[in-house]
This record gives structure tokens, C-alpha cells and sequence, in this order.
């Protein structure tokens, strides 16, 4: 036992393997991160809005954890094998391995759509907008603008989705469409004291 042990506590500090155990680790670390954080998503959503029978919320907590833990482990696992084969082939530079790298990764493993991968592409997108906001102004292409950024980003987020939805609905994802009609356009309708207090909408 203690020479299997001695074995591997070998090969794990054997600087020749660092990048493939690198590229295993962060498969693990993918897994374990993906499970944990959409385990507690899929539970809100089972409870508060999904209206089935619990062997089907319970099965639907399964499927969305499995998918997200199975799609972002796999994607740390082939970027990092990339960014092995990448560096050790063409000597890239750092910025543009990390980004070829990752692209190729993300068209792989991202390419069908599907509620999971589409809600990790659009929190993606939303922080690397804010981001590149960030990175303009470290290399001063902002320069005269002493104030801080993010009021300006939100009010032109605000602003262009609020123009989206008074003027081309169709054009939003269907949960924030009715997300929206649920804020902006059910806030305009009641009858009584009831609908107006109580529940959502007339009827």
C-alpha cells in the first residue's frame, strides 16, 4: 500500500505530467462546481415554478445538474488540453492561445442549444460586457471619463431592453419577454381590489 501511495505522490509531482493533471483536475473541478451550483438552481425551480409531479421535479433536477456539471467540466478539460497541445506546438502568445484555445472549446462543447448552455453564455456575456468596459478603461481609451463606468453600462442596458420590449418583443428570450410582461405590462390591468393587490393579472 505504502508503494502504490509513494507511486502516485510521484507521478503527481512529476513536472512531465503537470498539464495533463492539470487538464484531469480541472475536470474535477468542473464537475464538482457545475453540480453545486445548478443542484441549487434546479431545487428553486422545481419548487417555485415547475408544476409537475415530484418524480418529474426530482428528475428534472437531475437532468439540469448532470448537464451543467457534464458540459462545464468537459469544457475545462479540452480548453486545458488545447492550451497544452497549442503552446507546445505553435508557441502562441498567451492572449491569443488563451482565446483560440477557448473558442474552439466553447463551439465544441457549447454548440447545441439548450436552457443550460444558453443561460451560461448569457451570464458570460453579461460580465465580459462590463469587463471590456473595465479593460477600455485601464488602457485609458476612456480616458476623459473620470467617473466610475457601471451607471453608464446599466443605463444603456436598461435602456436597450426596455426598447426592445415596448417595441420588438419578439426579439427576447421568451423568459425575460415574460418576466418583463409580468413588470411593465400586467402592472397595467385590474379590475378590483383583488387583482390589483392579490393576484397578478384580470381573470
Amino acid at each position: 500500500m505504502l508503494v502504490i501511495s509513494s507511486t502516485i505522490n510521484n507521478i503527481l509531482n512529476d513536472p512531465s505530467y503537470h498539464g495533463f493533471l492539470s487538464a484531469i483536475k480541472g475536470l474535477r473541478q468542473g464537475l464538482v462546481y457545475g453540480a453545486k451550483i445548478r443542484l441549487a438552481h434546479s431545487i428553486v425551480q422545481a419548487f417555485l415554478f415547475r408544476r409537475e409531479p415530484w418524480p418529474q421535479r426530482i428528475h428534472f433536477i437531475i437532468r439540469m445538474t448532470y448537464i451543467h456539471a457534464k458540459t462545464l467540466g468537459l469544457f475545462v478539460f479540452v480548453y486545458k488540453i488545447l492550451r497544452i497541445s497549442v503552446s507546445s506546438i505553435f508557441h502562441l502568445s498567451r492572449p491569443w492561445a488563451a482565446f483560440i484555445c477557448a473558442f474552439i472549446s466553447g463551439y465544441w462543447i457549447f454548440h447545441e442549444k439548450n436552457s443550460v448552455n444558453e443561460q451560461l453564455i448569457l451570464y458570460l456575456l453579461s460580465r465580459i460586457i462590463l469587463g471590456l468596459v473595465r479593460y477600455a478603461q485601464k488602457r485609458r481609451w476612456f480616458s476623459q471619463i473620470q467617473r466610475p463606468v457601471f451607471p453608464w453600462v446599466a443605463a444603456f442596458v436598461w435602456g436597450i431592453v426596455l426598447w426592445l420590449f415596448e417595441c420588438h418583443q419578439e426579439t427576447l428570450q421568451p423568459s425575460l419577454r415574460h418576466s418583463m410582461t409580468y413588470l411593465y405590462e400586467n402592472s397595467n390591468r385590474w379590475s378590483s381590489w383583488m387583482n390589483f393587490l392579490v393576484r397578478d393579472q384580470l381573470g
